[in-house]
């Protein structure tokens, strides 16, 4: 038996893979919604455009193909801004023309360049934690994310070097297998 997970992308192409499903919007949920809240919606209509964006997630995912020379951040992004022009257009149609300055920088978009990678790294790790020991997740939580040496993690946990290292890779190989394709 296989026991290493598809990534999630891959995942994602079954639309009856209520796991994959479930495990992609609680990854990427607080992420949109923080995109959003920059986007400068709250409340109901940020809810609405979350929900917006994940059905045509949900419609055009199966579909999806990820192209190594193209990003998913890059097509996920491009959802999410068409999703938001639309809402503004409609909104523009029931208030009237709107008077925007030309070249008003869009806080939403520094939110894509540079909080897109660490925002999901974290997101995945808080989520795949349950899916391990503690103590593998602690040993590399220690090493990896507060710089602890392999001696001091190994010492503290009561076991090896080699075992911290272990553990290390284990959870990084996992986390690298989760986001496959979801990265670039």
């Amino acid at each position: 038996m296989n026991t290493t997970p598809a990534s999630l992308l891959l995942r994602l192409r079954e639309p009856a893979d209520q796991a994959a499903w479930a495990r992609f919007v609680q990854l990427y949920a607080p992420l949109l919604y923080q995109w959003v809240g920059r986007a400068g919606l709250e409340g109901a209509d940020a809810d609405d455009l979350v929900q917006d964006i994940f059905m045509v997630l949900l419609r055009k995912l199966p579909e999806f193909r990820y192209d190594p020379s193209k990003s998913f951040r890059g097509w996920l992004r491009t959802v999410a801004l068409n999703k938001l022009r639309e809402l503004k257009r409609r909104r523009v149609v029931a208030a009237g023309p709107l008077v925007e300055e030309p070249g008003a920088a869009d806080p939403a978009e520094e939110f894509w360049d540079h909080d897109y990678r660490h925002f999901l790294v974290r997101r995945a790790l808080d989520i795949m934690r349950t899916d391990f020991p503690e103590t593998t997740w602690q040993a590399c939580w220690l090493l990896v994310m507060e710089g602890k040496s392999a001696a001091e993690v190994a010492q503290a946990q009561g076991t090896t070097p080699g075992a911290v290292h272990a553990a290390k890779f284990r959870v990084l190989t996992r986390l690298r297998q989760e986001l496959a394709g979801l990265l670039d």
